[in-house]
């Protein structure tokens, strides 16, 4: 297995995983979630609610028992529109190849423990790209416009980071393309800074300070403010254990979504130029904790709460990527895939086998248009 191959499936399996774990807690205070399971959790648990088929607001997903969740279900879609695509991703992709993805063939939803359309699991910001791209007509680049405004794009942009491995400039310009099918403002922003953090993480002799840094230099407006300060506050942290307050602190003047996770007003998730998704500074934060350590980067998340299930995905992401498929626990894998009934490492390879065929035409692109320069500067002038 080559170092692409191997931080690919570092970055997509450990993506999974992290998904898996934080489902249980996900919506939940740091301080309900150890009283339900009684300290910290460290692996896989049962659901919050036993009765989690009734119980709400969780009924009717099984979330928890290593469970992955939509923002695996989309990863995975992603994935498989590129294996199709063969090439660079835009907004018309979304359009011609993730829709369809989307609601053209069941397959197994974990936590609906049945088949069924991606669509029917996704959350309403998600179901968004179907509305206005197959039944609105909307024009892909636009499409995003009037979405919630939330970490939906970003949850699943991951690949895009590995497909342009190294570059996080590249990796940052396809994915607010892509992204902008799909959300718009800070959630947008939020797709784009995630897949550079991934594409810097892939990169040989990256380090968790080169990723943020990779991250605060693209970033834009809010999203690059609530960065630098989340992360700020981490770098003075030794343990994600007792962080969760300053942490908070830190990102609630950028955050739309109220302290009581599920009682949002009316200002919530509607576009700003001054707010962030929490779930991308907050990845950052305990990657910068943990020091890169994928086991510490995801447990900080999913005990973190409230969407606990994206920040863990992200982080571990990113944690993945930088490590290798060695740096997620292999049992975590293993238990993770036998309970989703999922393949936590093709995926990954087969979006390295993409990355190689994209680099590839992207470098035969760019000597005819080097060769093209070269005669427009020959000659000299008249």
């Amino acid at each position: 297995m080559t170092p692409l191959e191997d931080r690919a499936v570092g970055c997509v399996a450990g993506a999974a995983v992290g998904d898996a774990l934080g489902g249980a807690t996900e919506g939940w205070t740091p301080e309900q979630i150890r009283a339900r399971y009684g300290g910290p959790v460290e692996g896989v648990v049962p659901p919050y609610h036993a009765d989690w088929r009734n119980a709400r607001p969780i009924a009717p997903y099984h979330k928890g028992d290593g469970h992955v969740t939509d923002d695996t279900l989309m990863t995975h879609a992603l994935i498989r529109v590129y294996e199709r695509v063969g090439g660079h991703l835009d907004a018309y992709s979304a359009a011609e190849h993730l829709v369809p993805e989307m609601m053209g063939q069941k397959r197994w939803i974990p936590e609906l423990e049945a088949e069924a359309l991606p669509l029917h699991r996704v959350f309403l910001a998600e179901k968004w790209l179907v509305l206005r791209l197959h039944y609105g007509h909307a024009d892909p680049r636009e499409a995003g416009v009037g979405n919630i405004v939330n970490c939906g794009a970003a949850m699943y942009m991951a690949p895009v980071g590995v497909v342009n491995a190294g570059d996080p400039d590249g990796a940052y310009a396809e994915a607010v393309d892509l992204a902008g099918a799909h959300q718009s403002s800070y959630g947008r922003e939020a797709a784009g800074v995630l897949a550079a953090a991934v594409a810097e993480a892939m990169r040989p002799g990256a380090t968790p300070d080169s990723v943020v840094a990779a991250c605060l230099r693209l970033a834009r407006d809010g999203t690059r403010a609530a960065i630098e300060a989340v992360c700020s506050a981490a770098r003075g942290i030794g343990h994600w254990e007792g962080s969760f307050e300053t942490l908070r602190a830190a990102m609630r003047p950028y955050d739309t979504v109220a302290d009581t996770y599920r009682d949002q007003g009316l200002g919530a998730r509607r576009p700003s130029r001054v707010h962030s998704i929490e779930e991308l500074p907050l990845a950052l934060a305990f990657l910068l904790i943990a020091k890169g350590d994928f086991r510490e980067t995801v447990l900080g998340g999913v005990n973190y709460g409230r969407d606990a299930d994206s920040i863990a995905s992200m982080g571990g992401a990113i944690a993945g990527a930088l490590g290798g498929r060695s740096a997620v626990p292999a049992g975590w894998i293993e238990e993770v895939a036998a309970a989703s009934r999922t393949d936590l490492v093709a995926p990954g390879l087969a979006l390295a086998a993409v990355a190689r065929r994209v680099r590839a035409a992207d470098a035969e692109r760019r000597r005819a248009a080097d060769a093209a320069f070269a005669e427009l500067l020959a000659g000299g002038g008249a």
